[in-house]
């Protein structure tokens, strides 16, 4: 028995009511908000599992929605839209989207995409739970509480950042390129013209760095990648 909680995010009746009824049937917990602002409000209040989130809604819009959430949590969010062009789906994904359906849609096809979403999450998540603590210089990173400390000092990162740092940092020596930092973050597939990466190493350098333009944790390798 399913006891995960979905939040669907939409604004059309017809499609409420339906995935109601297939999420009473696969014993899902749902929540329903009819906009990104209420999304968000839910998403603050509530153990959400996964968003199913409608790409075009009015006011906050499901990219923006996307954004919002991908600042504090790495939950499956797969989109929902009515464009089904090849750009639409790499913008839906590139901005932290986990999947992405076309409308209209086989309610059941969904109900499948939800549950592989949840099934690689909850591997996700149990891999990330062994409590390894990270020194380096100065800097601590534990995996398990997802905690980064600068000097004795707390610093808050992003999901994503975190997951850069992670990784960098678990591989210290190493020289990660952009495009292999995209895929193995993202799960995706990398695309050229895509700044997302150096865009977030940016930030995490103002955050762990005492002078980010002279950076002693994350080197730059030129023409090559990334390294600590």
């Amino acid at each position: 028995m399913n006891n995960e909680t979905i939040l669907l995010v939409d604004d059309e009746p017809e499609i409420i009511k339906l995935m109601q009824i297939y999420m009473v049937q696969e014993r899902f917990r749902l929540l329903v908000a009819n906009s990104g602002e209420q999304a968000l409000e839910i998403v603050r209040k509530e153990k959400v599992d996964l968003v199913v989130l409608d790409m075009m809604m009015p006011g906050r819009n499901g990219i923006e929605t996307c954004l919002e959430i991908r600042e504090h949590s790495e939950m499956p969010i797969i989109f929902l839209s009515a464009k089904g062009q090849e750009i639409d789906k790499i913008t839906g994904l590139s901005v932290g989207a986990d999947d992405y359906v076309t409308k209209p849609f086989s309610p059941l096809e969904l109900i499948a995409r939800i549950k592989s979403q949840l099934r690689r999450y909850s591997k996700y998540a149990s891999s990330q739970s062994a409590n390894d603590t990270i020194e380096i210089d100065g800097l601590t990173i534990n995996s398990a509480t997802h905690e980064v400390i600068v000097e004795g000092k707390p610093v808050k990162l992003t999901p994503r950042e975190f997951a850069i740092l992670e990784l960098l940092a678990n591989n210290r020596g190493i020289v990660f390129s952009v495009e292999h930092l995209y895929e193995k973050v993202w799960k995706d597939t990398f695309f050229e013209a895509n700044n997302t990466v150096m865009v977030h190493i940016r930030k995490i350098r103002e955050k762990i760095e005492a002078d980010p333009r002279k950076p002693t944790y994350i080197k730059t390798v030129w023409g090559v990648g990334y390294k600590i």
